[in-house]
């Protein structure tokens, strides 16, 4: 089997290995296309591995992070309604609001009556949030010129343009996957 320890001390099989099992169990397999998937796959779960142990020297986990990202991404003043956040994080309301609630104790984010509407609450990026934001991205940056060091100028481009197509085919078939299907509610 591979080499890659996964849980419990168990080996994960190499992508041949995983590929060679499924040929077995499945004829009707592209072997290309599930080679592709299931290296996506990894690399992204690998990816989000790394990410995590980032934002954990940090002191923050990576929900904290998915949290501060939404707000810098929505734009100064970096604020959010609480129900919004958790559409953008495909997140129910209990869990958005316990999210919310851990942030403000360690001071990531504040958490404030809408001044033009004292029914809404507004979720706003604090200053220490908005550090440690920018602690995580210059982490992230380094981790992630590491990860396509190997790759020219030209496969960079070509690797953006196919999986931005990719990414484009799964956005148009699932338009609602960004956040929390209402399916799997």
């Amino acid at each position: 089997m591979g080499d890659t320890p996964g849980p419990g001390g168990l080996t994960e099989p190499t992508l041949e290995e995983q590929l060679a099992a499924y040929q077995r169990e499945f004829q009707g397999l592209d072997p290309q296309v599930e080679k592709i998937v299931s290296a996506l796959s990894r690399l992204n779960r690998r990816m989000n591995v790394a990410y995590g142990r980032q934002t954990a020297e940090l002191g923050i986990t990576n929900a904290d992070w998915e949290v501060l990202k939404a707000l810098v991404l929505s734009g100064a003043p970096y604020r959010m309604g609480p129900s919004d956040l958790a559409k953008r994080l495909g997140l129910t309301p209990a869990a958005m609001t316990h999210r919310i609630d851990r942030m403000v104790a360690e001071g990531l984010v504040s958490r404030d009556r809408d001044e033009t509407n004292r029914v809404r609450v507004i979720v706003e990026i604090t200053d220490a949030g908005r550090e440690k934001w920018m602690e995580v991205m210059r982490m992230a940056t380094v981790f992630e010129g590491d990860l396509l060091q190997d790759l020219s100028a030209d496969e960079r481009t070509a690797l953006d343009e196919m999986l931005t197509r990719l990414l484009r085919r799964v956005e148009d078939a699932q338009p609602d996957a960004d956040g929390r299907l209402t399916d799997l509610d």
